[in-house]
């Protein structure tokens, strides 16, 4: 069987997702990359990405060969800490978004016999003033798929 490198983001798993492990038959909606449709992440050498929010008209099933959770280190502009005395009686807005921005060379896969439902976030601590987590991003599985003529393809 021809093997297919496919990409389950963390979000559409933790959003919509069945989890899985190796060796597990599976039918999932799948988009090629480059198929008319932008992502934000590269798919660390995926082929195709699960689409649990549309995609094409019918699943592509395969059994589970191998999994690879990707996990990726960002870094994040800390809070301003509230001054002593300041903020009795008074409403200080701040803003909540972390804004997390990748560290380049940080990615890792590692090998897994399964894909979880959640997917973990590690706080690493501050590193030049600067916050530091260390985040699941999804699973690569790699994916034994007889047929694939059906993806959306580029």
């Amino acid at each position: 069987m021809p093997l297919l490198k496919v990409f389950y983001e963390d979000w559409q798993m933790e959003c919509c997702g069945t989890p899985f492990a190796v060796g597990d038959e599976v039918a999932w909606k799948l988009v090629a990359y480059g198929a008319g449709a932008r992502r934000e992440n590269t798919g660390y050498g995926a082929e195709a990405w699960v689409e649990n929010h549309g995609g094409p008209d019918r699943p592509t099933a395969g059994r589970v060969h191998a999994v690879d959770l990707v996990r990726e280190e960002y870094r994040c502009h800390l809070p301003d800490p509230v001054p002593e005395g300041e903020g009795e009686g008074v409403v200080v807005l701040r803003g909540t978004g972390r804004g997390l921005e990748p560290v380049p060379g940080t990615v890792t896969l590692e090998p897994a016999d399964g894909c979880p439902r959640w997917f973990e976030e590690v706080d690493r601590g501050t590193v030049d003033g600067l916050g530091r987590v260390r985040r699941t991003r999804g699973a690569l599985v790699t994916l034994d798929a007889p047929d694939t003529a059906h993806l959306l393809r580029p």
